[in-house]
């Protein structure tokens, strides 16, 4: 696992930008696993900004998304397919038939992971899946629990999760309470791994993720089994860690 403690926000997202933008010029025709949540936005923004510049170019880019809440139409603006749309795929020109993001709506949800899966496996697999954290130490929607999933599959969120995404709705109550996620098995197929994190509310569930045991009651623990991790977090984030060199100055 390579851990990068930089400066601040800003730095995380050029350097993550600058990785994923370096695979798709190595591999123009790479898949790419997003992640939702405000811990990809400001590398999103550079992603859209080597587009621009001409720098990068998505023509060829297949892109699989971690998650979906249930029962949030797709033109919903609390919707992850809403939100990847706005923060990336309208200011990039990856083509619309190679966007995968998981359905929260069908009428057969275990159809649905069945073939998401499926799905990624004939595209031949991550390349490289990008990845948030949630402060219990979700990854995707997998959330603490008794043993790890590894198909993608139906979740029901903790309260936890529920109250920290309540921000983003008018109020708790309108925060749905079930998602379809990636499972841990599917994140760890990836061939390459990038988590991003930043902020203090972070901090505990990146020291329990790198320095505690592997459990399922911290899924992202599991990220220390797995041979080609990079993690990009700021130094807030870090402050639990024994040991850190910041990085970035």
């Amino acid at each position: 696992m390579h851990l990068y403690v930089c400066r601040d926000y800003d730095t995380i997202s050029k350097k993550a930008a600058g990785l994923v933008g370096g695979m798709v010029s190595v591999k123009p025709n790479c898949i790419l696993g997003l992640a939702t949540g405000s811990s990809p936005i400001g590398m999103y923004e550079r992603l859209a900004e080597m587009y621009r510049d001409g720098i990068t170019d998505f023509s060829k880019v297949t892109t699989f998304n971690l998650d979906e809440y249930c029962a949030l139409s797709e033109e919903n603006d609390q919707s992850y397919h809403y939100f990847m749309r706005e923060h990336l795929f309208r200011h990039i020109n990856v083509p619309d038939e190679n966007i995968h993001i998981p359905s929260g709506c069908t009428q057969d949800m275990e159809m649905e992971c069945q073939q998401y899966d499926a799905a990624i496996a004939a595209a031949g697999g991550i390349d490289i899946q990008v990845l948030g954290i949630g402060s219990n130490g979700h990854i995707g929607f997998n959330e603490p629990a008794d043993a790890f999933i590894g198909p993608t599959h139906l979740v029901n969120l903790k309260e936890s999760t529920i109250k920290a995404n309540a921000r983003f709705f008018q109020s708790e109550a309108d925060v749905p309470r079930r998602a379809i996620s990636m499972g841990i098995g599917s994140i760890m197929a990836a061939k390459k791994i990038l988590l991003i994190a930043h902020g203090a509310n972070k901090a505990k569930a990146i020291t329990a993720t790198l320095e505690g045991p592997i459990t399922p009651e911290v899924p992202a623990s599991i990220l220390q089994l797995h041979p080609d991790v990079v993690m990009m977090i700021d130094q807030e984030a870090a402050a639990g860690l024994s040991e850190y060199q910041p990085e970035g100055r």
